[in-house]
């Protein structure tokens, strides 16, 4: 693992789960290597299920057909997106799945430093892109979530926590 990537994932744990109780219902949405899996279980977190397009996931398919998976509206406290909002547009669906006040957390590159994150990639100092970045987003521009706070990380990425707004 790369060692800002490695570094990345101490950090989200921290700063994202920090007041989230073990009983929160949580869907990962992209979930890899099951890193995020693996740091939730260790902190006695009860119920979390992932989803991605390849196995180990919990679910093996594509977000976007969540009615079809056997997934249910307002199902979930907590939705976790890292590094997924650049690859594919999410947010009709994460809205769809939380439950009325239902948080997001999300981390994804700022638009206009991208291409300097491409250039950390090939020099080996974060994990390779596993697709395009074709839904690069500015995450303050995104509608029916409540921004609760979005920070700037050292210019190159974005990480929010927004709450589902009601109706």
């Amino acid at each position: 693992m790369p060692y800002l990537s490695e570094r990345a994932r101490k950090m989200k744990m921290d700063f994202f789960f920090r007041d989230v109780p073990p009983t929160a219902r949580i869907l990962e949405i992209g979930s890899g290597d099951g890193w995020l899996k693996k740091g939730l279980a260790e902190r006695g977190f009860q119920t979390y299920q992932n989803i991605d397009l390849f196995p180990p996931a919990d679910i093996v398919g594509d977000i976007r057909d969540w009615r079809k998976i056997g997934l249910q509206p307002r199902s979930f406290d907590v939705i976790v997106a890292f590094e997924v909002a650049e690859h594919v547009d999410i947010f009709n669906e994460c809205y769809e799945l939380l439950a009325d006040g239902g948080r997001l957390f999300l981390t994804t590159p700022y638009p206009h430093a991208d291409w300097f994150l491409k250039i950390l990639e090939m020099i080996g100092l974060t994990q390779k892109r596993t697709s395009p970045h074709s839904n690069l987003v500015y995450l303050k521009t995104i509608k029916r979530f409540e921004e609760n706070q979005v920070f700037n990380k050292v210019g190159l990425s974005q990480w929010a926590i927004m709450t589902k707004r009601s109706g």
